[in-house]
C-alpha cells in the first residue's frame, strides 16, 4: 500500500503577491516594466551604500596610522 503525502507549500507574502499580479496583469505589462527598472535602481542604490560604506572604513583605517607614535621604553 503505497502512502499519499500531503505536501505543504509555503509562500513569501511578497512573493505570492507578485506572483498574483504576474497572472492578472501579464508580464509585459507596464506596470512590470516599471517593477523592472525600479529594480535596477534599487540595485545600483545599494552599490552607491556599499561603496560609500567602503570609503569609509578606508578613511578610518587611514585616520589610526595617523593617530600612532612610536615611544621608547627603557
Amino acid at each position: 500500500m503505497e502512502k499519499e503525502k500531503d505536501e505543504e507549500i509555503y509562500l513569501c507574502p511578497v512573493g505570492r503577491f507578485f506572483h498574483e499580479l504576474e497572472r492578472t496583469a501579464g508580464r509585459k505589462s507596464p506596470f512590470f516594466e516599471h517593477l523592472s527598472r525600479s529594480g535596477v535602481e534599487f540595485l545600483k542604490a545599494l552599490r552607491a551604500l556599499v561603496q560609500e560604506g567602503i570609503e569609509c572604513l578606508e578613511r578610518d583605517e587611514e585616520d589610526s596610522t595617523k593617530r600612532v607614535t612610536e615611544i621608547e621604553v627603557e
